[in-house]
């Protein structure tokens, strides 16, 4: 195998060493999946991506991307991350829109100036699909919550922006951080749904700039806790407009994750109701960690 270089990156990070780990690999052309697959494995992020062409190929760059178990047809903290590293390592300037060319389809990331200084990466996910709402007593023993524990005003449902998650509204932060998943129901569980992962939400955070503290646990792919995770918060925006959980058709909020796992994460969720679709988007800031070389 010839050398590969390859990129880490924080993504949704608030500082240095916050947020979820990204590894980019920007030469990736000649490896097969398997390859990809096994390094995926060895790197042991929550997801590695690959650009397999440093050229555009209508418009967008081709990128894979793959946890430790699975590949996977999109994910949100690897968006942004490669886009970044596209930016930075290929493209080499400033630009305001980077496409990338996903299983999902092409996805778009934009830069954002903010006041600090700094820049927030945005990606246009796609429009929201709901399907099964599911029983509280069903998750109750999953997560080792009581039933009075959920926020029974809001359905638990399957809801996709590219990749299904479970949404669980949850009253406050004592039932959020009190989550224990039980393997063996989460397990037996998943095998009758069409979502496998599950991300649980309430209105109270750590951080009194927040507007909502989420948990996601991805033990499905690998993944007992994740940090960050842009899918599921594209998934719980259209979820929180639909049900208009903030009481307006209009979203504009930052949501924390990642504290309970010692990785403080921000994302900023924006959806609007159009028609009978949702427009979502989903942006972080993304800091380079390190480079380096597979040899």
């Amino acid at each position: 195998m010839n050398t590969l270089t390859f990129y880490t990156v924080d993504v949704f990070a608030i500082d240095k060493y916050t947020g979820n780990q990204l590894a980019v690999f920007t030469n990736a052309s000649h490896l097969s999946p398997l390859q990809m697959q096994r390094i995926a494995l060895e790197i042991n992020y929550s997801e590695t991506t690959f650009i397999t062409a440093t050229e555009p190929d209508n418009g967008g760059y081709n990128v894979r991307i793959f946890t430790p178990k699975k590949e996977l047809p999109f994910a949100g903290h690897p968006t942004l991350g490669t886009a970044y590293i596209i930016q930075r390592a290929i493209i080499q300037q400033p630009v305001e829109k980077v496409h990338l060319n996903l299983q999902v389809g092409q996805i778009p990331v934009s830069w954002e100036r903010i006041g600090d200084g700094g820049e927030v990466l945005w990606m246009r996910q796609n429009s929201p699909t709901f399907h099964e709402i599911l029983s509280a007593a069903d998750l109750a023993p999953i997560l080792n919550l009581e039933l009075d524990e959920f926020d029974t005003r809001y359905p638990i449902q399957e809801v996709s922006t590219g990749i299904p998650f479970i949404i669980v509204p949850l009253k406050n932060h004592t039932a959020l951080k009190g989550i224990r998943i039980n393997r063996e129901r989460y397990f037996q569980f998943v095998a009758k749904t069409y979502a496998k992962d599950i991300l649980v939400f309430c209105p109270e955070t750590y951080s009194a700039e927040n507007h909502l503290s989420v948990r996601v646990f991805v033990e499905y792919l690998g993944i007992p806790e994740d940090p960050a995770t842009g899918s599921a918060n594209g998934c719980l925006a259209g979820y929180l407009v639909k049900y208009a959980y903030l009481g307006d058709a209009a979203l504009d909020v930052r949501v924390e994750q990642g504290y309970e796992i010692d990785r403080p994460s921000l994302l900023f969720l924006k959806a609007i109701g159009e028609g009978e679709s949702i427009e979502v988007s989903v942006g972080g800031k993304v800091i380079m960690v390190a480079k380096g070389e597979f040899v």
